[in-house]
Order: structure tokens, then C-alpha cells, then sequence
């Protein structure tokens, strides 16, 4: 906990660096909110430093858990100190929202945040989004968690059963390709027409699919530069793709990204949802296409585009928009929502529920049929031409079904707290998922403001819980946990 109070009280002091240097009058602020995160985190790690520094399973329960929350309070004191979200609720829901990469704001301006705070609330995504992937290859196959097992047999290094000492060399490689996507995609958004700030800014949130902008139309401020959106599109594709097919690509080794079952239907996925989308956009009447600025190709392309942009948005859990999408028809508020719950893929920074755990639980869905007509037979389901345990199998299913369980519960709660059913499921769905956008009253052109005080507290535990992929936080809930063995 020490170590990442270090770690965040570093990112702050950065930030104060930039308010420096645009001297937008919060530098002070945020240098005494990084001031007093390290000086928590320096007194942390002294008081702990003769303890055994020993991580069994139940440890690294309370560390992920703990960790994230930790850093969501330390994260708020820039927001607080500068007077930029003086609410606790507000700045804490901010905070949490940056994190978890979700992206839901409760900023009515964006645009007259300081720029310390404005890299600030970008910078909190690019954290998440880095220990999203430390958590996706070290910890959470470890802790057992959601079948993440099976994606420990897939990547460079780790072990699915202890800690291994290559799972740092891996960590420390993959870190690297995030850092590099990102700096390539400052360097192109700028060079395509945005300023270096906000080329920056965008980059640390398309990597990590948190979804943050320094606009207050968010991405549709450059619906008249398609370049900048097109190169977007493609950062999202790739942060929301597993980070050990990069790894594998910048080997050499293409053939492994092209066989990989997960990345094959992610990309099936998308191009579908896209000609499916993009079709209804183009050819309902209703839509106001010419509202888009069509550009190049017309009206065609850019029904192509924004559909596209807002398909690849959703399914990384990114967040970003170009349009509101739940205005374009009620067939496409439907297609949107469902696509709440397909997420990215397992290790990408990506929310959501992941395309590995759907394609495991169609094809053992598929394969009892086989079952019921060959009793006697063993039919295991196969994923990249291995068989996968019976237990992973299980545990993904209970992941499934815990987590359209969790989403009834949220959307119970939201509903009590005064919400219509559309904003209730939207909310619930979006903050699971760690979408952003959602639906009703916190479509993609609002932000979750309106939400009572309760509410954004409920829909900030309901982000972690979807991050932190639902048993980490909710074994801590549990009386058995903290009994003696």
C-alpha cells in the first residue's frame, strides 16, 4: 500500500509539472495533495518495514482490493485541494471512475478544469489500465479468479499456480508496449491536427480504455477530422486486444496472433456489429447523418465511421463518443446495451465481461447436445486447440452468472434510488462493464451527475467490482474469509 502511495503521489507530481508549465493556478494544490500522498505511503511502508514480506492468497485478496481503494482516496486529494470537484462524493466517484478506467464523469465543464487537473484525471486511467495488466498476467491467475487460469497458459511467463520470477520480466515487457502504443499515438494525434495536450490527454485514455477527454463533447469535438478518429479507432482495437498478442507480433511470431481464437471472433465481432450498425445508420430515415460532418466519401462514410468508432468504443469499454448513439433508433439502444456485455479481450485493458468467457460458455452450451445424446461420453470443451479443466469451465459460468446476478441487484438499487428502468439497467450495465456511456438520463451526451449522492457511491462499488473481476472484492464480504486457519 506504501509502494503505491509512492507510486501515485510520483504521477501527481507530474501533473503539477504541466500546471506549471500552462501555470493555470492549481499547481500548489495538486504539489501539496502529492506532498501528503507520499509522506502516507513513506510512513506506511517504515511502520511495515520488519514485517514478513510474504504474500499468500488471501493477502493478495486484500492488496488488489484494498490497493484500488487506496488509491482511489489518495487520488481524490488533487480534486479536493484544488476546489476543481470539492464534494467528497464527487471527487471519490471521479477518482474511482478514472481508476477502474469506466470514464463516467460527474464534470458539468470539462474544459474549465486546470490542465494539471485535466492530465490528472487522465493520468488515474493510465494507472488503472497499467496495473489492470499486472493483475490480467500475475495476480489474478494466482488468486484463481474468473477462469484467468486458462489466460496464464497462454502468456509469456507466468504461472498459473505461484508467482514466477519471468512474471516480472513479463509485466516490465508488456508495460513497455503500453507505454510505446502510447507515445505512438500522442505523436499521430498530433501530427493528424489535435494539440500536443490534448493528443496526450486522449492517448492515456485510449490505452488504458478509460474514455476521459479534455472536451466536453468528448471525441465528436473532431467529427469534421476524420484522421484523428481513425487513428483512435485503432488504438482502441489494440488496447482492448490482448497485450501478449503485441508482445507476440513485435517478435515476429504473427502466426500466433492470427490463430488465436479469442482475437479472431473479437475482430469477427467488431466488423459484423460494425456492417450491422452502420447499415441501420445509413438507411433510417431518422438518423441525422448530415449531423456528423460528412467528410471524403459522404454521408456513407460517415455512417461507416461513427459507427464503427462508437461499436469499437463500447466493446473496449472506452467510452469515447462521436454521437448518441441511443438516439439513432430503439433497434440500436438494444444493439449498444448488449454490447455492454461482451467487453474486450482477457489481458487488454479492456472492462466488461471478456469475449474469452463468452466463447467458452457458447461452446459448452453447444456441447451439451453432444452430452445429452452420448451420456457415457467425455466431450471436453477446446479453446486454441487445448482442452480446457472442467474447473475453469465451472468457474466461468459462475462468473456469468454472478455477474448478470450483480447487474439485476445494480439495477434494483439504482431504481430505488429514483431512477426510470432505462437509466437504472443503463447505469448498473455501465458501471459493471466500465463502460462510461449509458442510457436514459446518462446517455452518451450527459454524464452521471444526476445521480443521487447514494447512487454514485453504489455505482463506484459497482466499477470496482466489474474491474477487479467480482470474487476479489466479494470474497472479502464473505465471514469465512476472515476466520483463522
Amino acid at each position: 500500500m506504501g509502494l503505491l502511495l509512492l507510486c501515485n503521489g510520483f504521477f501527481m507530481i507530474l501533473a503539477a509539472v504541466v500546471s506549471g508549465i500552462y501555470d493555470d493556478g492549481a499547481t500548489l494544490d495538486i504539489t501539496f495533495a502529492a506532498l501528503v500522498t507520499m509522506l502516507v505511503g513513506v510512513l506506511a511502508m517504515f511502520y511495515t518495514r520488519n514485517h514478513k514480506k510474504v504474500v499468500k492468497r488471501k493477502e493478495g485478496y486484500i492488496i488488489v482490493t484494498f490497493g484500488w481503494l487506496v488509491m482511489s482516496a489518495s487520488g481524490m486529494l488533487p480534486y479536493l485541494f484544488s476546489g476543481a470537484i470539492p464534494d467528497i462524493t464527487n471527487a471519490f466517484f471521479e477518482t474511482i471512475s478514472g481508476y477502474t478506467t469506466t470514464g463516467a464523469s460527474v464534470v458539468d465543464d470539462i474544459e474549465a478544469l486546470p490542465e494539471g487537473i485535466l492530465l490528472w484525471r487522465s493520468l488515474t486511467h493510465w494507472i488503472g489500465g497499467m496495473g489492470i495488466i499486472v493483475l490480467a498476467i500475475a495476480i489474478l491467475p494466482l488468486l484463481g479468479i474468473g477462469g484467468m487460469q486458462l489466460f496464464a497458459a497462454e502468456a509469456p511467463g507466468p504461472s498459473g499456480d505461484k508467482l514466477h520470477p519471468r512474471i516480472t520480466d513479463t509485466a516490465k515487457r508488456l508495460w513497455l508496449i503500453y507505454f510505446s502504443y502510447t507515445v505512438a499515438e500522442t505523436l499521430l494525434l498530433k501530427l493528424a491536427g489535435m494539440s500536443f495536450f490534448d493528443a496526450m490527454n486522449h492517448s492515456l485514455a485510449t490505452l488504458s480504455t478509460g474514455g476521459f477527454s479534455t472536451k466536453n463533447a468528448s471525441m465528436a469535438y473532431w467529427n469534421d477530422q476524420p484522421l484523428i478518429q481513425y487513428i483512435v479507432i485503432l488504438f482502441m482495437f489494440l488496447a482492448g486486444s490482448n497485450f501478449v498478442l503485441s508482445y507476440y507480433a513485435f517478435k515476429g511470431k504473427v502466426q500466433k496472433v492470427i490463430m488465436d481464437e479469442e482475437f479472431k471472433f473479437y475482430s469477427i465481432f467488431i466488423l459484423c456489429f460494425t456492417i450491422v450498425a452502420s447499415l441501420v445508420v445509413y438507411f433510417q430515415a431518422n438518423v441525422p447523418v448530415s449531423d456528423f460532418h460528412p467528410m471524403i466519401l459522404g454521408e456513407w462514410e460517415s455512417a461507416f465511421r461513427h459507427t464503427l468508432f462508437q461499436v469499437v468504443s463500447v466493446i473496449t469499454t472506452t467510452g469515447f463518443v462521436t454521437a448518441d448513439f441511443t438516439s439513432w433508433t430503439p433497434f440500436l439502444t438494444i444493439f449498444f446495451f448488449g454490447l455492454f456485455f461482451l467487453g474486450g479481450s482477457a489481458g487488454s485493458t479492456a472492462g466488461g465481461i471478456k469475449v474469452m468467457r463468452h466463447l467458452l460458455i457458447i461452446k459448452n452450451g453447444l456441447l451439451e447436445f453432444k452430452r445429452t445424446l452420448h451420456t457415457n461420453a467425455i466431450i471436453p470443451v477446446r479453446y486454441n486447440n487445448k482442452t480446457v479443466p472442467e474447473n475453469i469451465v465451472y468457474n466461468i459460468i459462475a462468473f456469468f452468472v454472478l455477474y448478470m446476478l450483480l447487474f439485476i441487484i445494480g439495477s434494483l438499487v439504482l431504481g430505488a434510488l429514483g431512477l426510470d428502468f432505462e437509466s437504472a439497467v443503463g447505469g448498473a450495465a455501465s458501471s459493471l462493464g466500465n463502460v462510461g456511456p449509458a442510457l436514459g438520463t446518462l446517455n452518451p451526451l450527459v454524464n452521471f451527475n444526476s445521480l443521487p449522492a447514494l447512487g454514485k457511491w453504489w455505482c463506484g462499488f459497482l466499477m470496482l467490482l466489474g474491474r477487479l473481476e467480482l470474487f476479489t472484492v466479494l470474497i472479502l464480504l464473505s465471514p469465512y474469509f476472515w476466520k483463522r486457519t
